[in-house]
Order: structure tokens, then sequence, then C-alpha cells
């Protein structure tokens, strides 16, 4: 997709498929989904080259790496209405021996998912293991990969960050959801993370932010401007500046949606704010 409003339709959509996935199993983690809708729609429908179909060593087109696993509403809701599984699939999500868990995993073969994530602080070591790979094969596509800013008070994190660099991983695009917020509060409040473009910067990283990370048009020109960074000897950061439960009123600002289920009254009003554009699984 190309057309922002065709963007925003989609983006929507996904938003009804959170609430809806969230609900139905009482169970799931529908703030952080609901704030990155933009970002990996944007990904999915414009960002990254994909390939007509899915094999798990991604030869020849780009690959993204979600590390916050949690947040899976969104990536199961983006990747079933990409083309990767049917988008009926979304009602058996966290329930028992479907291949929707909560965390992705890859023991069930669902297209589109790579790696087993949730297990916070890993997805950085994949994500630059994957991009060295690429550059080992030959391989000239991008490394996508996204991450939560409370997930970088996992220290394995900064030896990676710290290894990417001095391999100068230079095909690599991480970006980090900044939205202020984890499970037990603020993330000021929980463990400061402190100025994080200094930091990644004398990790001798290339950094970026986006400020609008839930506004679509800012989050095309950044991530354009992030790959016209790429191959230039630094690994590239984007500090996505999101708001938690973005699209739902009463979800928003807060970590009290971190992980919690809206109940039926809850369900209705969040439906109501995004009115259904592509259809309902």
């Amino acid at each position: 997709m190309s057309n922002t409003q065709q963007l925003q339709d989609f983006t929507t959509q996904t938003r009804r498929d959170i609430l809806r996935m969230v609900h139905a199993v009482n169970s799931g983690h529908p703030g952080g989904s609901l704030g990155c809708a933009e970002f990996l729609t944007v990904l999915y429908q414009h960002q990254m080259k994909r390939n007509a179909g899915f094999t798990m060593d991604g030869i020849g087109e780009d690959l993204f790496f979600l590390s916050n696993g949690h947040i899976s509403p969104i990536f199961y809701s983006v990747l079933a209405r990409s083309g990767y599984f049917p988008v009926a699939e979304l009602a058996t999500f966290r329930k028992l021996n479907t291949r929707l868990q909560g965390h992705p995993t890859t023991h069930e073969g669902l297209p589109g998912v790579r790696i087993a994530s949730g297990s916070l602080g890993q997805g950085m070591s994949v994500a630059i293991g994957a991009a060295q790979a690429k550059k080992l094969n030959g391989d000239t596509n991008l490394i996508y990969s996204l991450h939560g800013d409370g997930e970088l008070q996992e220290g394995q994190n900064w030896e990676a960050i710290m290894y990417a660099s001095a391999k100068k991983i230079d095909n690599l695009i991480a970006t980090v959801d900044l939205n202020g917020q984890q499970i037990d509060g603020s993330t000021n409040d929980v463990l400061n993370l402190g100025n994080l473009k200094a930091k990644f910067e004398a990790f001798d990283w290339d950094v970026l932010e986006i400020k609008e990370g839930n506004n679509i048009e800012a989050i095309i020109k950044g991530m354009t401007e992030a790959k016209s960074r790429t191959g230039k000897g630094k690994p590239v950061c984007v500090l996505l500046h999101t708001v938690m439960g973005h699209g739902v009123d009463f979800m928003m600002y807060t970590h009290a949606w971190h992980g919690k289920a809206p109940n039926d009254e809850q369900l209705a009003n969040g439906l109501a704010q995004n009115a259904e554009t592509l259809g309902d699984y």
C-alpha cells in the first residue's frame, strides 16, 4: 500500500483485531500493541521488501524480528492481514494447541514468525545475527527489529549494541518503542533509561527519532530516512515516540493496560472509536 488513507484504514482494522482478540480470552497485552499499530502497518504494507511466499531463511527479502513479543496481538493481526495466514485464525489467539500463542513461537510453524520472542532482551542479539548472516551470504536486504523501551533495562541488549557497531552491522534498523510505560509503571519510575539517543550514539550507532510515532506519514518519512542511512558502516537506531494504548482513549498514557483485557462494555467502547474498515474476522 502507498496511499496514506489505505494505510490508516489497515491500522484501524488492526486495532479492532487487537481489542477483540484480547477480550475473547480475557488475556493479552493491548496497550503496547495499540501503540505500535501504525509502525507495523507501515513496515509490512509499505517499507519492507517481502517475498510472496514465507520461508524461514528469508533469502532475498527484508526480515523483521519482534523482540518485545508480548505485543503479539498487533504482530499477528498485521501478519494475517498481510497474507501470511488466514485472518480467521486470529480467533484462535491464546487458545490451547493453536499457533497464535501469547508470545510468538516457532514450533507450530506460524508463517511470518522466525523466532520465539517475549523473553525480553534477546531480540537485539537475534536481529544482529540475522543481519550478519545476510552480509556473509551476500544478501543486500535489510533486517528490521522492534524493542520496548522498558526492555532496554535488560543488560544483554547493551552487549549486542556494542557488538553491532564494532562489527559494522550496517544492514540493521533497530526501532525502540518509546512509550515511557512498562508493566509496573513509567520507565522513569521503574528504572530510568536516561538519554537513549546519547547512549546509542556513545555505542557508535546512527540514531534518528520519529517524534510522532502514531502518525503514518511521519513514520514513512522517518523509516525512509533510516533506510537511506544503512550501508554506511554503522547500525541504525530509530527512537519511535508512541502513546501506549493509542486509538482507544481510556487506554492511552497509562501502564494500566499493558497486560489487561477490556470487559464487554470497554470492548464496545473501543470498537466504536475504531470503525470497521476491512472486515472483522
